[in-house]
């Protein structure tokens, strides 16, 4: 008899065949499910009941999401998390057919090309730097070792070198100069043979890019036809004007959203419409209402489960349910009697409130409420508050525009005024990247700042509104505190160093010997298991202070902070990681011999560097950053995913309370931070091609770490992350990543004098080649591809019978005073109409598509979402559906769908929230 164990994912799906006596995967995902695999040999041989799992039988490329079973068993995504039920049919991969031994050779086999099928051209790109790497490394490698390993070893010695330190350019003796030759050959040929590969790989991104943006999916979404425009003057913050302006380029303007505000219900047609403005405190007010629904699920889940468990009780101590009505669970007096019976007021859930001006409550301090009924108040306020500021925005829209002010009007004042930022969509695909690419304004800075390619899900809304002049100097001040953290990064990194050496120093430093009376057990624990975690917080810590500055400087979208964060944290890197260990240790190494002849620093300099490289050889052994401790522990640990199984669990045992909490741990799709994962890779680039010829041993060592790692994301790529498309940047971080190989390139230490000068020379002026060349083809699509980009249906012109300008401009008056002298279906709805009640301001969406999706436009959440619906688990007792028209009665959203409460008070998630494409 064989049962099967189903576990779906965001490709496709898992099928573990258990039996007495096989074992056998049918799909993929094989490394981090070894320890299932034991588990499940050990069930099959202690002969345990197979109900401990979810036993059933399923279609592979089936969707979840239409299969309430398939997320209704308890143990069907405990061990591969996490899962999603979005359909994902064109984005499957092929299975991943293996036996417990065979999964590298058929990962290895895997087509890496899917990736930027499955999870778009980021993901794609880094997977194939690690493989360009690898193309760079081996041939690096194999030279290196034929030739530079005998030339520092063969009867050739320098006192004092044994082990890897025979194989560097410091081994080779005074009289066998002549030897240098051969690092002098290898050095010029390694560096063009870079120079082949970058050049080749600019290529390919071009033109990967390039079809990426045009591909009919990507080029028919807003994000692929839309610029975000910053720094407008008050002047040309109008419909009118803005579209004037930008009706020049092809096909003309579809959209204008001047931040931040809609009042369309839904568009039909290809007018212009106008959106405004600046929120103030919406945003808070919005924050408040998710706050309290969140909250709201969490106290009536544990309300149900409270019930469930004394209801359960009772039953086991009277032995019967005579003493509990037996009416319908639909019976609301009957239900709401017994949840009083059951709960009683004093185990109600409750909290406390702030006090005064703090933004968090105290144990023991403040008042405590009673969390369900303060919920309820709270959202039925921020909901009332949101109602009312759209109202009053949507009022706004028809009064004065900028287009009086420049006839000689007054502007009247408004409780929530324009930015100085719009999004601008335009029928045409070139006539977006056309518009990214002029010149808008005569004035200094004044609409410089444009983005191209820009998600609603990606913007920073409150970066939207910040004066060009200002944006400058945060920018200033940003680099400006990056370079002091990156300078005053050193001491706290030096305290934790200190900490791993409190038993040298208690016996050096007289004043610190108390420390030796430290118990064995302690001091060990201090030395050795606190400056690691210590080490880890800091590195942790960087990230989000280097972010932090990004968003201070003012950049408006996601995608762009990353962008930021990886070249500050390459740096970063860099400096503390590389140059810094290294030439400390070179400066160490050669000290004694400076203070007894200073006059040889200069000879010196060209011998001590080598001593630095072994040094860093050793520190790969210790530090998980580079390369041993990344290709061996960071890819297997990749593989095995401990600790994201440990996690999990975690996350599931302490937060997995309600039904969304437990839906984001199990079904929420996993993505990476490519700020930092990139810069990580690229450091060990910079330190591999900085002594791949001087020290030749370390290019084994990075052929296998990079290896290991290209094997690694491939797999995580195709089978495990899900890379969201709105905050793809199509690639723009592989061009980045190219610029920092550079940066290895001339790292090395000068071998041969003048003619390595003359090569640093040579790689600067084809950097500079390479930037000027490739450079403008980066962002934008050029004019002879536009044959190929998309062309709206509703575009004002037809490509093959252009009009002249006047007649453009015509047409364009005549639909502006077209639409503004009577309202449309596209035309905001008059706020003043009796038919326009206050519940039409709940959920304010653009359009919706035919798949059922709402498209909310580019709009603040606060000016078009609705309230979060209150997401409670359906119990045995009936309770739950109770609490939801309790809900209802208090103006809350609230429902039962997905989800569902057995006796015990487990929560078992059947399907998505019901509002999870607003949110």
């Amino acid at each position: 008899m064989y049962a099967q164990l189903v576990l779906y994912s965001p490709r496709s799906s898992l099928t573990l065949i258990t039996g007495p006596t096989s074992l056998a995967l049918a799909r993929r995902r094989p490394p981090p499910l070894r320890l299932l695999l034991l588990l499940t040999r050990l069930f099959s041989v202690l002969k345990l009941p197979h109900s401990l799992f979810s036993v059933r039988t399923s279609k592979p490329c089936m969707n979840p999401a239409q299969s309430p079973q398939s997320m209704s068993a308890p143990f069907h995504a405990d061990f591969v998390p996490p899962l999603n039920l979005v359909e994902f049919h064109s984005e499957r991969v092929a299975p991943f057919k293996t036996g417990l031994l065979t999964w590298p050779i058929t990962l290895y086999k895997a087509d890496y090309k899917d990736i930027q099928r499955v999870n778009g051209p980021d993901a794609y790109f880094f997977v194939r730097f690690l493989r360009v790497m690898l193309r760079v490394l081996i041939p690096i490698w194999i030279v290196s070792w034929i030739v530079l390993l005998p030339v520092t070893s063969v009867n050739n010695s320098v006192a004092g070198n044994t082990g890897l330190s025979r194989f560097t350019f410091g081994n080779i003796a005074a009289n066998h100069k002549e030897r240098f030759a051969a690092f002098l050959i290898l050095i010029w040929f390694s560096t063009f043979w870079i120079f082949w590969n970058i050049k080749r790989e600019m290529s390919h991104f071009i033109n990967v890019r390039q079809l990426h943006l045009i591909d009919p999916v990507h080029s028919r979404s807003a994000q692929a036809n839309t610029i975000l425009v910053s720094g407008i003057p008050s002047k040309y913050l109008s419909q009118k004007l803005l579209t004037q302006m930008y009706s020049q380029f092809p096909g003309g303007v579809k959209k204008i959203w001047i931040n931040r505000y809609v009042i369309l219900p839904e568009a039909k047609s290809p007018d212009v419409f106008v959106f405004c403005s600046d929120l103030k405190e919406l945003p808070t007010v919005y924050d408040r209402r998710l706050a309290a629904s969140g909250k709201l699920e969490s106290a009536e889940t544990t309300l149900l489960s409270t019930a469930a468990k004394l209801h359960a009780k009772a039953l086991k101590k009277q032995g019967d349910d005579a003493a509990y009505p037996s009416e319908s669970p639909n019976d609301a007096e009957r239900n709401l009697t017994l949840a009083e019976k059951l709960v009683p007021h004093a185990k109600r859930p409750t909290h406390r409130l702030p006090v005064g001006f703090l933004p968090f409550s105290l144990p023991f301090i403040g008042q405590e409420v009673d969390t369900i009924d303060w919920c309820r108040s709270e959202i039925a306020t921020t909901t009332t508050l949101l109602r009312q500021a759209r109202r009053t925005i949507s009022q706004e829209c028809y009064l004065t525009t900028s287009d009086d002010v420049a006839n000689g009007e007054d502007t009247p004042d408004q409780s929530y005024p324009p930015l100085n930022s719009a999004f601008i969509t335009f029928n045409q695909q070139i006539a977006a990247h056309m518009a990214y690419g002029s010149l808008a304004h005569h004035a200094p800075y004044h609409m410089a700042d444009r983005y191209l390619e820009v998600s609603p899900e990606d913007v920073l809304w409150g970066n939207l509104g910040m004066n060009p002049y200002e944006k400058r100097i945060r920018m200033i001040i940003s680099y400006a505190a990056t370079a002091a953290l990156i300078i005053l990064w050193a001491f706290p990194v030096a305290f934790v160093g200190i900490i791993s050496n409190i038993e040298g120093l208690c016996v050096r430093e007289s004043w610190l010997a108390w420390l030796c009376t430290i118990p064995p057990v302690v001091l060990g624990i201090i030395q050795g298991i606190l400056p690691p975690i210590l080490l880890a917080v800091l590195m942790m810590l960087l990230p989000i202070v280097l972010r932090l500055l990004g968003r201070f400087e003012g950049i408006p979208t996601r995608t762009g902070l990353e962008l930021s964060l990886m070249t500050r944290y390459f740096i970063f890197q860099v400096i503390h990681s590389f140059l810094i260990v290294t030439l400390s240790s070179g400066i160490i190494a050669a000290l004694p011999s400076i203070l007894q002849n200073p006059s040889s620093i200069a000879n010196l300099l060209a011998v001590y560097p080598s001593s630095g490289v072994n040094f860093l050889l050793h520190c790969l052994f210790m530090l998980n950053r580079y390369i041993i401790l990344q290709g061996l522990a960071g890819s297997a640990g990749g593989f095995l995913a401990i600790v994201q199984l440990i996690v999990y669990y975690a996350k599931l045992f302490i937060l997995g309370s309600t039904p969304r909490s437990i839906y984001d741990i199990k079904f929420g799709p996993r993505s990476v931070a490519w700020g930092t994962l990139f810069p990580a890779i690229t450091l060990l680039t910079v330190i591999t091609l900085g002594y791949s010829i001087i020290s030749p041993i370390i290019n084994g060592l990075a052929v296998l770490a990079f290896f290991l790692f290209y094997q690694l994301y491939k797999y995580l790529f195709l089978y495990q992350y899900t890379q969201p498309p709105a905050t793809d940047t199509g690639g723009l971080f592989y061009p980045r990543a190219i610029q920092h190989v550079f940066v290895g390139i001339m790292q090395a230490p000068p071998t041969e004098g003048i003619l390595t000068v003359v090569l640093i020379f040579v790689t600067l002026g084809f950097h500079l080649m390479i930037n000027g060349s490739y450079g403008p083809l980066i962002d934008a699509l050029p004019l002879s591809i536009a044959d190929k980009t998309y062309k709206s249906e509703d575009s004002l012109e037809d490509d093959n019978d252009r009009e002249s300008g006047d007649k453009r401009r015509d047409t364009i008056d005549s639909a502006i005073g077209a639409s503004t002298s009577q309202p449309g279906p596209s035309q905001p709805l008059d706020p003043e109409s009796p038919d326009k009640s206050d519940t039409d301001f709940d959920d304010l969406h653009f359009s919706r598509h035919t798949d059922g999706k709402v498209d909310y436009g580019f709009t603040q959440p606060a000016l078009a979402r609705p309230q979060r619906v209150v997401w409670i688990p359906e119990d045995t007792l009936g309770l739950g559906k109770e609490e939801v028209k309790a809900n209802e009665a208090s103006g809350v959203l609230a429902t039962t769908a997905g989800a569902s409460m057995d006796d015990g008070g487990q929560v078992v998630v059947h399907a998505p929230p019901v509002d999870l494409n607003k949110f």
